[in-house]
């Protein structure tokens, strides 16, 4: 979305880059760095006690800390996401890298690209029928979550909102209307699928012995 260049921000921002292909070689060049530092600190903890005393240790970096968590498998990235070309873009630099994308947040354009999401092992938690409310929605359509569950993509439907997010049943019940999604899997997409974008589901999602839930 506008998000990426912050576009429509007036001339307030300082913001660099401020075009997506600007946006895709920053985050190669980010990675780049944090491999190469992840790489600094593996060296030096390689070394024996005696000689780690006489060496100085890496200079802390905790952007780069986070970073070399994602290439390590260790931390996990939810993407802010609207348009096809971005998804694609940011699925290659994953791929490129060596890690996962966890998940793609409102994923408007999802079904755009619903197969290569799946074959990347990426989750989506998109809105039901969000649409026209900025210039990167205009593609949207309220079969969107429909379309990337019939892929195999774990699907969710999110709110965004404090209002919507009371109910959530009746906004996965769409997915029935637009889509033909059974019932039960449309209410995986507000319980037991968001917990395994979470890698929660383990404890939560399901009623299952076990797990932690409020029942009423």
């Amino acid at each position: 979305g506008e998000n990426v260049k912050q576009s429509n921000w007036g001339n307030a921002t300082g913001r660099f880059p401020q075009t997506r292909m600007g946006v895709e070689q920053f985050y190669y060049e980010a990675f780049h760095r944090a491999r190469a530092y992840d790489r600094e600190w593996r060296l030096w903890r390689s070394l024996k006690p005696k000689e780690r005393e006489a060496t100085p240790a890496p200079r802390r970096d905790l952007d780069l800390e986070a970073l070399a968590e994602i290439l390590n498998g260790e931390r996990f990235i939810t993407c802010h996401s609207y348009v096809q070309s971005e998804v694609d873009m940011l699925m290659h630099v994953a791929d490129s890298m060596g890690f996962t994308v966890n998940t793609f947040t409102h994923i408007l354009e999802g079904y755009k690209v619903a197969p290569k999401m799946q074959e990347h092992g990426a989750s989506a938690s998109t809105f039901s029928d969000w649409w026209a409310y900025k210039y990167e929605v205009r593609d949207a359509i309220p079969y969107n979550a429909a379309l990337l569950w019939e892929q195999g993509v774990n699907t969710g439907i999110n709110s965004d909102d404090a209002e919507m997010s009371r109910r959530l049943n009746q906004e996965a019940a769409k997915t029935v209307k637009y889509g033909g999604v059974p019932p039960e899997e449309a209410w995986k997409m507000v319980t037991l699928n968001p917990a395994r974008m979470l890698h929660l589901d383990h404890r939560m999602g399901s009623v299952e012995p076990g797990k932690d839930a409020d029942l009423v």
